[in-house]
């Protein structure tokens, strides 16, 4: 007799019997184990429908880039401005958002090095897929981020690069700040109106955008007012020696110095002005607004003004409103570059809100329009050159203090 292997004998086992109407039907077990299998399945099924029903949704967001020098020579500036549009963020968020949604605000350090805006612009737009970009804080960063965003025809609104070329990039490109002429002429105004200055030279950074269009204006508007540009110097950013310059113009002795440069610099040629016995005043822009130009310059800036965006002295309620809340969540007060950055977030969420929609087109449309945005540094509109028009301070440095003078309007 041949002995049938395991698998024969298991397929034997298994085969239907007939029964007595000559059909066939499992066995007990076979129709128990189908019957099993069948209810692990529908439940399994149906476990996974109700997870669905369940299943708490997804929060979409709303993503904006911001990019700013939070590292290196100009960090002071770059992590004052982080702040304050993430202040602005945070509140829209925890009012609802815009259209359902919160706002992401992706941030990104430029670290003050050339050629790094350009790339976090590229990541900006092809990784990470932002509808608008924040940015960046100097004109001449702003100026490798600008014709990227055209390209993409996505909007970017800089709170802070001044200079007068970053809007001529094309129709996506906005800011909310005012330009450099516009700083030039508070300039210019305050030496002849406030200093009665008529003799003035002028010191300037020939490596800062900023610093050549402020220069442009003031000098003009200067001449045009009845003053006299006895002469231009010249310097570069991370210059630590002015004395051949200082001891020229000392010679010359000007009624005024202006030097519409950045706070690294402005610091060093305080000082080193006032050993040299320049005596006298100096006025310079927006630039000089850092708490290290107080710490290095010392005794040296007293004495000296600066026209600014924003002042936490200005007595308007919601500028007081802004100044509390952010001493409460950073334990300083607010320069004006938190304050320039709070009003571009803010801006920015806004007109998303007008737009109603996240398309790029629709936000740079609603921006466009943007016409008495209440914001912290003054009413903002944006005018057909997509620049703002809104006010300027100018302050003075008195006993170590930063103080405001007085508020022009545009």
């Amino acid at each position: 007799m041949t002995s049938l292997s395991p698998c024969e004998t298991s397929k034997e086992i298994r085969e239907p019997r007939p029964t007595k109407y000559g059909r066939f039907r499992r066995w007990p077990h076979q129709s128990t184990f189908t019957l099993r299998r069948f209810l692990r399945a529908g439940l399994s099924l149906f476990t996974f429908h109700l997870s669905l029903l369940f299943a708490a949704p997804a929060v979409a967001q709303i993503k904006i880039g911001a990019v700013s020098c939070i590292s290196g020579p100009l960090s002071t500036f770059g992590v004052s401005s982080i702040r304050g549009a993430r202040m602005a963020i945070e509140e829209v968020n925890a009012k609802g958002g815009v259209l359902g949604q919160s706002i992401d605000l992706v941030v990104d350090d430029n670290g003050s090095k050339a050629g790094e805006t350009a790339r976090i612009a590229r990541k900006f737009l092809s990784q990470d897929h932002v509808v608008a970009i924040l940015g960046d804080l100097t004109s001449s960063a702003t100026m490798e981020a600008a014709p990227l965003a055209q390209e993409a025809h996505v909007p970017l609104l800089t709170p802070t690069a001044t200079a007068i070329a970053v809007t001529k990039v094309g129709d996506y490109i906005f800011r909310s700040c005012f330009t450099d002429p516009f700083t030039g002429r508070i300039m210019a105004r305050f030496a002849i109106e406030h200093l009665h200055a008529r003799r003035g030279v002028i010191l300037i950074d020939v490596k800062q955008d900023y610093s050549i269009g402020v220069s442009a204006e003031l000098g003009s508007f200067y001449r045009q007012e009845g003053g006299q540009v006895l002469q231009e110097f010249s310097f570069s950013s991370g210059d630590t020696d002015f004395r051949a310059q200082l001891s020229s113009l000392k010679s010359l002795q000007p009624e005024v110095v202006f030097v519409p440069a950045y706070y690294t610099e402005a610091a060093l040629i305080l000082r080193e002005a006032r050993q040299l016995g320049v005596k006298a005043p100096f006025v310079g822009g927006e630039g000089w607004d850092s708490p290290s130009l107080i710490s290095v310059a010392g005794k040296t800036a007293e004495g000296s003004y600066y026209t600014n965006h924003f002042s936490p002295d200005d007595p308007e309620p919601l500028v007081q409103t802004f100044v509390r809340a952010y001493k409460t969540k950073y334990g300083t007060a607010p320069d004006a570059l938190s304050a320039l950055w709070y009003d571009g977030a803010g801006l920015l969420a806004d007109a998303i809100r007008r737009a109603g929609s996240t398309e790029p087109a629709k936000i740079r449309d609603a921006l466009a329009t943007t016409k008495n945005f209440p914001g912290v540094t003054g009413n903002i509109s944006v005018d057909e050159r997509r620049n703002a028009s809104k006010p300027v301070v100018v302050v003075t440095i008195a006993n170590g203090q930063v103080k405001m003078v007085e508020r022009v309007e545009p």
